[in-house]
C-alpha cells in the first residue's frame, strides 16, 4: 500500500470509521495530475483562510497592547481564540494528504501567534505585579 494510503487507512482507523479502497485509473496521466492539482488547490484555500485568521489574531494582540488592555478576561479570551487556531490547524493538517507548502508555512505562523500570545501574558503579567501607584 502507498504511504498515502496508509496515512488515510490509519486516519480513519483512529476515528472508528470504515475504509474502501478502490483502485481507479484516469483516462490519461493528465486525469491524475489534474486531481492532485484540484486537491492541492483546495487544500491552499483553506490554509489561506487560516493565515489570515492568524493575522488577525496577530493585529487583535498588537491592538491590545497599544491600548494597554492588560486584564485577566483579555487574556483568556485571548487563550481561547488561539487554542481555536490549533484546534483547526490539526484539523486542516489531518486533511492535507499531500503535505502542501502552505502546510508547513502555517506551521510557522501558528508558531508565530504563539510566541506573540506569550509576549502579551508576560507584559500582562508584569502589569498586574506592578500596578502604578
Amino acid at each position: 500500500m502507498q504511504p498515502l494510503l496508509e496515512r488515510l487507512s490509519d486516519l480513519v482507523h483512529a476515528a472508528n470509521g470504515t475504509l474502501l479502497l478502490l483502485s481507479a485509473k484516469g483516462f490519461a496521466a493528465a486525469d491524475v495530475s489534474r486531481l492532485e492539482q484540484l486537491y492541492a488547490a483546495a487544500r491552499q484555500e483553506e490554509w489561506s483562510e487560516f493565515d489570515a485568521d492568524c493575522h488577525k489574531y496577530l493585529a487583535e494582540l498588537d491592538k491590545e497592547e497599544r491600548l494597554g488592555k492588560y486584564t485577566l478576561a483579555e487574556l483568556e479570551e485571548e487563550e481561547q481564540s488561539l487554542d481555536r487556531l490549533r484546534r483547526w490547524y490539526r484539523e486542516l493538517r489531518s486533511r492535507d494528504l499531500l503535505g502542501i507548502p502552505a502546510t508547513t508555512d502555517s506551521a510557522t505562523t501558528l508558531k508565530l501567534c504563539e510566541e506573540r500570545f506569550e509576549t502579551y501574558a508576560e507584559h500582562l503579567y508584569a502589569v498586574i505585579s506592578n500596578p502604578p501607584g
